[in-house]
């Protein structure tokens, strides 16, 4: 089983980007013994410790940062609940069976909302980014890498 342990905090007057950063040094001096260390980006995008075994992601909303530090690539994403989206993004990011789902959902909003931070995080966590087309996963809900926490949908994918 993997080590992983994630944090997360409301934004008060900071960034999301600099709440981010703070959680993820907290992480590492708490898990990893010693202060952060520096950090690269590779060719695709993807933020890695240059010196260290340690991987990391970071995520923020409107109103809140999220972090986890695990000891195998791993990728996060948080989207608020309340959050405006329009249904007909559903056919353009969902693939088929994910649509299915959606379309058959009690909370289509919170469907689409969970199959999109999952997309997000799988695609953190490969460091490909979003360089497919999204409608190229085929997700099943409920999905245990998702939980609401403090009115965000957050998955982590390890």
């Amino acid at each position: 089983m993997p080590k992983l342990y994630m944090a997360w905090q409301r934004l008060d007057a900071i960034s999301g980007h600099e709440m981010g950063r703070r959680l993820l040094s907290q992480l590492y001096e708490e898990h990893a013994g010693s202060p952060l260390p520096s950090i690269r980006i590779a060719a695709k995008g993807k933020p890695y410790f240059a010196d260290s075994p340690w991987h990391f992601s970071i995520s923020h909303s409107k109103r809140h940062a999220f972090c986890v530090l695990a000891d195998c690539p791993v990728g996060i994403d948080a989207e608020e609940l309340d959050r405006n989206i329009r249904p007909d993004l559903a056919e353009k990011l969902l693939s088929p069976g994910e649509f299915a789902q959606f379309e058959a959902a009690e909370n289509p909003k919170k469907a689409l909302l969970t199959f999109w931070v999952l997309k997000e995080a799988t695609a953190k966590h490969s460091g490909e980014g979003i360089r497919i087309h999204p409608s190229h996963t085929d997700f099943t809900l409920p999905d245990s890498r998702v939980q609401e926490i403090d009115g965000c949908i957050v998955a982590v994918v390890y």
